[in-house]
């Protein structure tokens, strides 16, 4: 918008000067308001906290050796047991139980990791929802 200024520059030597003290549109957050996204972040963080809580309750099994080796690990990666087949336990074969003991864990961490996600992939989606990622 242009105006026309009558009269001459103001006293003062200031010339003229733009304006531009206005409000900023949007609060500087593509228009959403500040306070209903803090409460939305404070109810996801609690969702979250209760679902990494009870994935520490969760458990999964992996096995190795068509069941020779059995782990027994929480959400939270702990191994909560270690089940060996007695047949398989042979002091010349020590190598290849201890194999089938790694691909077990291995295995029983990606499960872990696997459930994990699933539980809290739809709350850390929702931080996409609102412009964070």
């Amino acid at each position: 918008m242009v105006r026309k200024i009558r009269g001459g520059p103001p006293q003062g030597g200031g010339g003229m000067q733009r304006g531009g003290g206005g409000a900023q549109r949007g609060g500087g957050l593509g228009g959403k308001d500040p306070n209903a996204m803090l409460g939305q972040l404070q109810v996801l963080q609690q969702q979250m906290a209760e679902t990494q809580e009870a994935l520490g309750n969760e458990t999964v099994e992996a096995t190795a050796g068509g069941g020779a080796v059995t782990v027994v690990m929480t959400g939270h990666q702990i191994v909560q047991s270690l089940k060996l087949n007695p047949e398989i336990i042979n002091a010349d074969d020590a190598e290849m139980l201890q194999d089938l003991i790694v691909v077990a864990i291995n295995e029983a961490v990606a499960k872990s990791r696997k459930m994990a996600e699933e539980r809290l992939g739809p709350l850390t989606g929702g931080l996409q929802g609102m412009g964070l990622f």
